[in-house]
């Protein structure tokens, strides 16, 4: 009796040590998952990877690394994100990510502005938007929210007219045109493709990273702007359940920093604008 009693102690001694290991082992992982120094953040290509290189800099000096990933589809960040692959991304705007959200069931939530990135409309056939023959072909993004933002920016050129209710709910496609004197004809084409059928399109709305990839600046290139300041902020975003950690608040710091803000107005002189 005495030995099975001292060999049931010994039993319930090891769970218990065992129990408390993997107690203190998932409190450090908790620990570890909300102060982590070192994230993967998704932007897209062009200028928001030169805006990061500066973002690292800033956030090494708090002891925060970032490993930049760079995508060349609008498709692909939130899913990186949401699946885990991605602690944050930087890339679009909140009307974009509303979209997403709605579309694709992810549960991803903006914790800091970025930059502006006013849109443009580009082309390699006419240099003035006073040029524009009728007939044209005018190519727009096909996501929801940079095609309606295309088709805003147009209007306000006074090139088409749409539905009051789609301006008013941001939700304009090319079925909303009630009034088209020119006959353009609405190319709708993914984004990244905008500025690859420049030669087959009159003009084109080129957001700005690809507009810049594409050799393309605002204030040289664009025969329509839109306005500095526009609902068109971009963000960064994390999954719902990291709004709130420590690291994200980090990267926001470091992203808002004053040696980012005067790298984006030095570097980009009005095509990027700070948002913060």
């Amino acid at each position: 009796m005495h030995t099975t009693f001292r060999r049931r102690t010994l039993a319930l001694a090891t769970l218990a040590t065992l129990a408390t290991a993997l107690f203190s082992g998932s409190a450090a992982f908790a620990q570890d998952s909300n102060n982590k120094n070192t994230l993967k953040v998704g932007v897209s290509v062009g200028s928001a990877e030169q805006v990061f290189e500066v973002v690292k800099k800033v956030a090494a000096k708090d002891g925060l690394t970032i490993q930049v990933v760079v995508f060349n589809d609008y498709q692909l960040p939130n899913a990186a994100l949401a699946s885990g692959d991605l602690d944050a991304n930087a890339f679009q705007h909140q009307p974009f990510l509303d979209n997403q959200n709605k579309a694709r069931g992810f549960d991803i939530v903006p914790v800091g502005l970025t930059i502006t990135a006013p849109l443009g409309f580009y082309s390699r056939k006419i240099k003035s938007i006073d040029q524009l023959p009728d007939g044209a072909a005018v190519g727009i993004q096909n996501d929801p929210s940079n095609g309606n933002r295309a088709l805003l920016l147009l209007q306000s050129a006074g090139l088409i007219t749409l539905k009051p209710e789609a301006v008013k709910n941001n939700t304009a496609t090319p079925l909303d045109v009630v009034s088209n004197p020119k006959k353009l004809k609405l190319v709708a084409l993914d984004a990244a493709q905008l500025p690859r059928s420049l030669d087959d399109l009159t003009i084109a709305a080129i957001n700005n990273d690809y507009a810049g990839k594409a050799g393309l600046t605002l204030e040289k290139d664009a025969v329509i702007k839109e306005a500095a300041k526009s609902p068109y902020a971009n963000i960064i975003a994390v999954r719902r359940a990291d709004k709130d950690k420590p690291w994200a608040k980090r990267l926001v710091a470091a992203y808002q920093s004053p040696e980012v803000k005067s790298f984006i107005e030095t570097q980009f002189k009005g095509s990027l604008v700070p948002a913060f």
